[in-house]
């Protein structure tokens, strides 16, 4: 297996996650060995130790009601036999709280059965007990019948108690004996295992360490030693390429670096070629542009020339244009006035023919009046000869007013054949102002319309004058861009010279660089320096 086809990340992610793997099964193992240590001390300290503890309890409260027997024999009066009571019934008392304690931390059968073994000693001692302390009360002194019972069935039963006691701890003893050889014997595994897992961990970490180690340092060194050739100008230099890691990568890089830089170096000596080639050319093409700068200069001053006459006849006519246009403006705002004044005259006209027939209207009231009047002396006149004598004068009135309504009937008649003669003549009045409205109108808008095209002419003027101008300006710009293009020439010139010097230059540059055979080769020339376009384009900027 090629450890350059995994990632470095990887490798290293490996390589430790193995030696994690095998601390944390080493742990683990330990921890497991440990904890079986621990249960076998536990198991020693709360079973064995305990049992053992309580069991000497037990005999020790034994002793004592032993002791209190014999006290209680060789008493004399009943404070001592009942002192002496008491303290075998509170003997007693602890003693059972003792042996009750044992029984909780008895789980075996061979326990169980030396506890029975116990309890049926106690149970034989304390009925002895009984027999002797009645005796010992009722006996007054130590006889025969007390020492014989004290030293006979109740010292069997206490010996069978102790006896059945000490086999007890004797067993507990062995059992505590044997859970600690199981807890040596284990922990003295546990640590030759250990021993050999941490060897073969530390084994495995340092073969990781020297197999990543190597797959890393070795591509390194490549990758150093190209880059120092490169360093060095040798472009021959060749790496093959490592694996799929980043280091194997990097190799692949730097050799397209050195593949690519070599074609770089090769183009930029083909390029300082063509650079002294194309300065030449640079320089030849100055000459012909020197030329033809020359050939426009001379040209754009006879356009100035030209272009200045054009301007001053264009302004002239602009002027007059926007006198004339001044003039008809003057012409359309009288004709506008002239059609206002003959509008207001033919409004006045209807005015006096309708006020001329409202007189005629009255007149043939007042006509109408006279008629009757003239009919209503008719009829005094009448009446007064029908009443005679007494009706005379006021025929001679009613005659009177008959000849006023006669005149002035014919008055009224009179009035109104003037006053219809005079509509007549202001209808025909009113006809003639209406046609030489329209007259006027027509004349208005004529001037309107010549003052539109002046108007049109002063704009075509003003725009002519307007263009003319630009040109000029145009003109004048393009004078001062043939200035430019001859200094530009002059720089054009002083650049390809610093372009020429520039590609020997360069062509020293990348000569120091090694390239494989077959690679093309600088051979940069200085061309001579074009003399007669730098004088050429001091020429042109001087006629400027």
């Amino acid at each position: 297996m090629n450890l350059s086809n995994f990632k470095i990340g990887t490798r290293l992610t490996a390589g430790f996650a193995a030696v994690l793997a095998l601390t944390v099964i080493l742990g683990i193992f330990s921890i497991t060995r440990l904890a079986t240590v621990n249960d076998a001390t536990k198991d020693i300290a709360t079973n064995w130790l305990l049992a053992t503890r309580l069991l000497g309890d037990y005999r020790a409260v034994i002793d004592g009601i032993r002791r209190a027997e014999a006290q209680h024999v060789m008493a004399n009066t009943d404070a001592q036999f009942t002192q002496w009571e008491q303290r075998i019934q509170e003997s007693k008392a602890k003693a059972t709280t003792a042996i009750n304690g044992y029984a909780k931390t008895v789980d075996t059968d061979a326990e169980r059965k030396l506890l029975d073994t116990i309890r049926s000693c106690e149970a034989r001692y304390y009925a002895a007990q009984v027999d002797l302390l009645k005796v010992s009360r009722a006996t007054d002194g130590v006889n025969d019948e007390l020492r014989a019972l004290y030293n006979g069935p109740s010292l069997d039963a206490f010996k069978a108690l102790n006896a059945a006691i000490e086999n007890d701890v004797e067993f507990q003893s062995k059992e505590a004996d044997r859970v600690y050889n199981i807890s040596q014997d284990t922990y003295s595994r546990t640590k030759i295992l250990v021993i050999v897992l941490l060897a073969v961990s530390v084994a495995i970490g340092a073969i990781l360490i020297w197999l990543i180690t190597r797959s890393i340092t070795k591509p390194v060194s490549k990758a150093l030693q190209l880059a120092e050739a490169v360093a060095a100008g040798d472009l021959t230099s060749h790496v093959s390429e490592g694996g799929k890691d980043e280091i194997g990568q990097l190799l692949s890089a730097l050799s397209k670096m050195n593949s690519n830089l070599t074609n770089i170096v090769a183009q930029v000596r083909e390029g300082a070629d063509a650079i002294a080639t194309g300065s030449t050319q640079i320089a030849s093409g100055n000459l012909d542009l020197s030329s033809r700068t020359e050939q426009q200069a001379s040209a754009l001053e006879e356009t100035a020339s030209s272009m200045e006459e054009m301007t001053s006849t264009v302004k002239q006519n602009a002027d007059n244009a926007r006198q004339a246009n001044a003039l008809a403006g003057s012409a359309s705002d009288i004709a506008v006035k002239g059609g206002q004044v003959v509008s207001d005259v033919v409004e006045t006209m209807g005015a006096i023919d309708a006020s001329a027939r409202k007189i005629v209207e009255i007149i043939s009231v007042i006509d109408g009046i006279s008629f009757q009047t003239n009919i209503l002396a008719l009829n005094a006149a009448v009446e007064a000869a029908r009443a005679g004598e007494q009706g005379r004068g006021f025929a001679v009135v009613a005659t009177e007013v008959r000849n006023l309504a006669q005149r002035s009937s014919a008055a009224a008649r009179e009035i109104k054949s003037l006053i219809d003669e005079s509509v007549q003549k202001v209808n025909v009045g009113s006809q003639l102002v209406a046609q030489a409205g329209n007259t006027m109108e027509e004349v208005v808008a004529s001037v309107r319309r010549v003052t539109d095209i002046i108007g049109e002419i002063t704009s075509a003027s003003g725009e002519q004058e307007s263009g003319i101008t630009q040109i000029n300006q145009a003109i004048t710009e393009m004078d001062g861009v043939t200035q430019q293009n001859a200094a530009l020439v002059e720089e054009a010139a002083g650049a390809s010279a610093s372009l020429q010097e520039q590609a020997s230059k360069l062509a020293k540059v990348v000569s120091v660089f090694q390239i494989k055979k077959g690679q093309p080769h600088s051979t940069v020339t200085r061309a001579p320096q074009p003399q007669a376009e730098l004088h050429s384009s001091r020429r042109i900027q001087e006629s400027l």
